[in-house]
């Protein structure tokens, strides 16, 4: 099947969803938004989203805008907001989908946690890449997939790194005899950075990490080591 048919599928299942939509009077639906500092932008996207709710027979409850950078945490982006207010059979509707994440594996992550709580996802400006209609299941499993190959290229790159050290004479892992002087987890700060970054929480970044050493350190130990560690500890209280 070429990109083309695929791609007039998806329109099409697009558009019957909502020539046969039955939208359920306790539906939620929210219109997100993230500018810069353009005010102006600001006003094109909510004007955008609202014509998108409009033509579809959508009533937007609420807006939420973030007027900041993307290398703001989730939680100053207001993501967190958004995922602790939506829920099953609710809409979601944004103008693309740079507009929600600060990178691709980041952005991956938010659509897989909103699919996974059941809420319908709208990209005005993508709706090839919008999560409704009878090709959700594939889109899906396409997120999925490429949610999983950025981080196993994470993990390649962090591993590349660690071979690099060993040829170099450095010792990894937890010495015998050493707690303070040495810290088991500095060889892999930039890794843990990165997945903080992304939005995996301590237990999956503990299980990402624990692969590429002799011997497993605890949650615990990776837990001291974040709140310890200033930028570190930025991004994990900034969740």
């Amino acid at each position: 099947m070429s990109i083309t048919t695929l791609s007039c599928i998806i329109y099409t299942t697009y558009d019957d969803f909502y020539a046969n939509a039955d939208v359920g009077p306790e539906m939620k639906v929210i219109g997100y938004i993230r500018v810069s500092t353009d005010k102006q932008d600001l006003d094109k996207q909510r004007h955008l989203l609202l014509g998108f709710a409009q033509s579809h027979k959508l009533l937007i409850n609420e807006f939420i805008h973030a007027e900041i950078s993307s290398l703001k945490s989730t939680k100053e982006r207001r993501i967190d907001e958004l995922l602790e207010k939506l829920d099953r059979d609710d809409v979601l509707i944004v103008a693309e989908l740079s507009r929600l994440g600060r990178n691709m594996l980041q952005t991956l992550n938010i659509i897989n946690a909103l699919s996974e709580k059941g809420v319908v996802i709208h990209f005005v400006r993508q709706p090839e890449l919008s999560t409704v209609g009878s090709h959700t299941k594939l889109l899906l499993a396409i997120y999925s997939y490429f949610a999983e190959s950025e981080r196993e290229f994470i993990s390649t790159r962090t591993k590349q790194g660690l071979a690099a050290a060993r040829a170099k004479g450095v010792k990894l892992g937890r010495p015998k005899g050493s707690r303070n002087k040495y810290r088991p987890l500095d060889p892999f700060k930039e890794q843990i950075k990165e997945l903080l970054e992304v939005g995996l929480t301590m237990a999956s970044i503990r299980k990402i990490v624990n692969r590429q050493v002799e011997t497993p350190f605890s949650y615990n130990t990776y837990k001291y080591f974040v709140q310890n560690e200033g930028d570190l500890s930025t991004l994990w209280t900034a969740r």
